[in-house]
Order: C-alpha cells, then structure tokens, then sequence
C-alpha cells in the first residue's frame, strides 16, 4: 500500500500565485469551498457559476492577485475542456443513439426475458452496468425507471428488490468507469493511465456492485416495502419503432470502446516499448477519443440504421444529444477551474508538507477528501474533480497501477452518503414515490455501500500490485 513520504515532496512544484502561509491557504480552501456549497444549496446558483465564485473567493482570501487567479482558473477551464469536453460529447451522442433506437430497450427486455424471478435483481444490475457503461446517471434513470416499475408491479416485487440494483450498477458506472467525466476528469488531473484506470475499474465496479445492488436490496426491500406508485409507469419512449436492433449487435456497440482502450493497456503492457510499430497503432486505435468516435460512427449504421432511421433521423438525434450535456460541460470546466486555481495558489503542496508526518495511505487521504467535499457540495463530479485538483501531486512519485487505483479511490469518495442537497436524490426519490426518510434508508445508504465497499477493494488492490 503507498503511502505518504518524505520522498514523494521531491517532485518539482509550480512556482504558486501567492505565498500565503498554511494556516492562510487552508482558510482559503475552506472558504472557497464553502462559497460554492453556500450557493448552490443556499442560494440555487448553477454549479457553474457557482465554482467561479468559488475560485475567485479562493484566491482573494489566499491574497494572489485576481488577475493571477483568473489566469489560473481560465487555464485550468480550457484545460478541462479541450481534455474531456469533446469525449463528454461523443458519449452524450452515442448514448442518445442507444436510447432513441430501441437498442437500450432491446438490451432490457432480451436479459429480463432469459432470467428468473430469483435471478431477477442480479439481471437488473446487470442490465444497468451494461446500459451505464456509456451514458450518464440521469439519462440512465430516465430509461430503466419504466423497466424497473414495469418488472416490479408484474412481477409483484418489491421496489426496492428491483430498484436498488438498478440504481447501484448506474451509480457504480458513473462515479468509477469512464468515459464518465468525473473518472476522466480525476485520470487527466493525477495523469493516470486511462486504459489501465478502466480495467482496474471494472474489477472494482463489479464487487462492488453485487454488494450494493442484489445483496443490499434484500435489506432494502425489508426496511421500506412500496409498490411502484400507479402514475409513475410512463410509456417506453420506443414503443413506436416498428422494428429495433439485435441484442448482440447493440451490446457489441456499446463495448466497443471498452474494448479499443482496453487493448491499448494490454499492448502497453506487453509491448513496452513506445516506439514500437504495434504500440503506436494501438495508442492511436485505443485513445479515448478515436474510441468513442469510432463508437459514435459505428452506432450510427448499428443502431440508428437498423431501427430504420433514415440520414436526417441520426443528424437530429446527434444534433438533440448536445445540447443537454452542455450544462455538464460547462460545470465539468468551471471544475476544472477551480482545480486548477487550487494547485497554483500552493494548495496541493501545502497538503504534501502537512501531511508528511501522517502514516496514511494515500488512498485513503484521496478518498476521505472526495467524501468531505461530497457531503458538503452533493455533486459526485464537483467532488471527483476539487479532490483530483487537491491530490493531484500525490501521484508524482505513483507507479502506474497507484495513481489508477488514486484515480478510483477519489471516485469511491465522490458517491458518499447522497442526500438532500444531490439531485439525484430527489429524483430517486420522486420517481419512487418515497419520502425523505425512505429516500434516506435506502439510496442514501446504496451510495454509501458503494463508497465503503469500493475503498475496501481499492485498498485490497493496493497490497497485490
């Protein structure tokens, strides 16, 4: 397991907009962050705008120069952007075709119809680990709350046994798996491998996901029994396409890009050499852009051809994909902002000397701040990149397997404990037909599961490689 050292304070630090001391910078911190809380919560301010003010409140109370901190922050935006921006967009689009055609329809209804009732949550889990993989939380409630009120009231289960392990497999995706942002916005910060973050991931996600989807649910199921509330069974948005396509075909697709950025770890690992042919040609095949592009383009005859769209049908569903993610990629740059105004006022070095002393792994460092910043702000994407921002110089001195599983661990803390300031709190919540006090019983505490059983595995890893 790594932990803090001495050692790892040899890393050149960039020279830092102000030369506040610790106390200073740590006030700073706390006031940056808790103007960004105040105003979303408070004040219902867009978190964009939000982590703006957050910055400049950052730097002002850390006494740099504004002109400095908004160099700094419009640096760590463009940043953020021109890194993750463009992939942000490719899996809006290839997830808006999955959905459009039927394929995320035809993925459900194939695995359903070959599971039992007993197998029933594990299906489920599995059906929104597949889904999940390359679309974001929301969108993936929007389209597994009809399946899992329509399974639920046929089937006579109850909610919560079909419910939780379709929320856990979409949480688990979202917080650890990219092409998400936060994921991809942690990799670029600590300048993880992204082929090696994914499978580490995946063997993460899945443990994970059985003990904070089909295992918990029994227990959620018992603590708050409902039945699927009759007016929030809508009609499937594909039920007018005369025809959808295969399973193998759709769930090919979605893979596809899992796929290419995995074989690029792989050759990475077996080639070893950069500038051999076959490891050039798999850095391009497998970099996530070229992945996620190849996926789109692929999407496009798979599923949007063959649920008979003609060429202007597919144009209106890329056009319609966008515009919804640019909210998330405004809030995912203005991050990228803020956590770039953190480690030019010193922040992360200051972190470094304080610590020092601390036998604590690093990991776990990670994970504690994610939490903090989680509870406070309830975004898993604002939490995933201030702490990747804060922790960022611990990877430094990282073998390439640590700053993946660093990666994770800031990934496992940005999914605690989601309450009353999480939006998706309140959708889980309204598309359930809870109260807060069942919300809390059971979504709460599915998050909370996935953080501490995500650490724990992060932590196990840790010790073998």
């Amino acid at each position: 397991m790594t932990h803090l050292s001495v050692e790892m304070l040899a890393a050149d630090a960039v020279e830092p907009i102000t030369s506040a001391g610790h106390a200073q910078l740590g006030i700073a911190v706390l006031a940056g962050i808790a103007v960004i809380v105040l105003l979303i919560t408070k004040f219902k301010l867009h978190a964009f705008l939000s982590l703006i003010i957050g910055s400049l409140v950052l730097g002002a109370v850390a006494g740099a120069p504004l002109d400095k901190v908004i160099t700094s922050f419009s640096a760590g935006l463009g940043t953020t952007v021109a890194g993750t921006g463009v992939l942000i967009a490719l899996g809006a689009v290839l997830g808006r075709l999955l959905a459009d055609s039927g394929g995320a329809d035809q993925i459900v209804d194939t695995i359903l119809a070959k599971a039992s009732r007993k197998a029933m949550p594990w299906a489920m889990v599995l059906i929104a680990g597949i889904v999940g993989l390359p679309i974001f939380f929301e969108v993936g409630i929007v389209l597994l709350i009809p399946v899992v009120l329509l399974v639920a009231k046929r089937g006579n289960f109850s909610l919560m046994r079909i419910g939780i392990p379709a929320l856990a497999g979409l949480s688990v995706m979202h917080g650890l798996i990219p092409p998400h942002p936060g994921p991809l916005v942690a990799i670029d910060a600590v300048g993880a491998n992204l082929g090696v973050t994914l499978a580490l991931g995946v063997v993460v996600a899945i443990p994970t996901a059985i003990i904070a989807g089909p295992v918990f649910s029994r227990y959620a199921a018992r603590w708050v029994d409902i039945r699927p509330p009759e007016n929030m069974v809508p009609e499937r948005a594909t039920d007018d396409l005369e025809k959808r396509p295969g399973f193998g075909i759709t769930v090919a697709t979605v893979l596809l890009p899992v796929v290419m950025m995995l074989a690029k770890a792989l050759v990475d690992i077996v080639v070893d050499n950069p500038e051999h042919t076959v490891q050039r040609v798999f850095d391009v095949i497998g970099s996530p852009l070229i992945a996620l592009l190849t996926a789109v383009l692929v999407a496009m005859f798979t599923l949007g051809r063959a649920a008979g769209f003609t060429r202007g049908r597919i144009a209106t569903t890329v056009e319609k994909s966008l515009a919804p993610i640019a909210g998330v990629v405004l809030i995912v740059g203005a991050g990228g902002g803020f956590k770039q105004t953190l480690v030019d006022a010193g922040v992360g070095q200051m972190i470094l000397d304080v610590s020092k002393g601390w036998n604590i792994s690093a990991l776990l460092l990670a994970w504690l701040i994610a939490v903090a910043i989680r509870l406070a702000t309830g975004s898993a994407t604002v939490a995933t990149i201030s702490a990747a921002g804060l922790v960022a110089p611990l990877a430094a001195e990282l073998s390439t397997t640590h700053a993946a599983l660093l990666v994770l661990a800031i990934g496992c803390g940005s999914l605690f404990f989601s309450h009353v300031n999480d939006a998706g709190f309140w959708l889980v919540k309204e598309y359930f037909g809870m109260n807060v006090g069942q919300t809390l019983k059971t979504w709460s505490v599915m998050e909370t599961l996935i953080s501490v059983v995500g650490i724990g595995c992060v932590l196990l890893l840790s010790l073998v490689l």
